[in-house]
């Protein structure tokens, strides 16, 4: 069984137990099999296999790939920081390709931390590290609080 958004009391409770059941019901996560490792107040890991479904006609792991890995980690971040029920929305995301990823990087790991957090805004930063904790991209992005049940 799977949760979905709003089965909660917190925002850090919510993405606890969907990761304790396997992962939300639906949802980017799923159709790209990256599972949650851990959550925590303002921090999230995700961790991910890519395959070569995932490749860019280059032969590597297409940067989107590892971009929607970050957004996921960092905007998870956020979640454990909010009532449960609050929206948010991620306004900006910079994402730094360090180094080129295959089959052979994984599993990755991405880790979304809070670096601000404010009444509408929260600033983040991920990190995006392959099997030899290689630093393979990191981002900073801008989340906008949405207020309670709005998204």
């Amino acid at each position: 069984m799977t949760t979905e958004i709003g089965d909660a009391s917190s925002g850090l409770k919510l993405v606890q137990q969907a990761f304790a059941a396997g992962g939300f019901a639906r949802g980017i996560g799923r159709t790209l099999g990256i599972r949650g490792e851990s959550a925590e107040q303002g921090k999230v890991v995700l961790v991910g296999s890519p395959n070569e479904d995932h490749y860019n006609p280059l032969g590597t792991v297409h940067g989107g790939y590892a971009a929607t890995m970050l957004d996921g980690a960092i905007a998870l971040a956020v979640q454990t920081s909010l009532p449960a029920g609050t929206g948010y929305a991620t306004l900006d995301l910079k994402v730094t390709y360090i180094r080129a990823m295959t089959a052979a990087s994984g599993p990755i790991r991405a880790e979304g931390r809070i670096i601000h957090m404010g009444r509408r805004m929260a600033a983040t930063e991920g990190t995006l590290t392959d099997k030899d904790g290689r630093l393979c991209a990191h981002a900073t992005a801008t989340c906008m609080i949405t207020g309670k049940d709005r998204a």
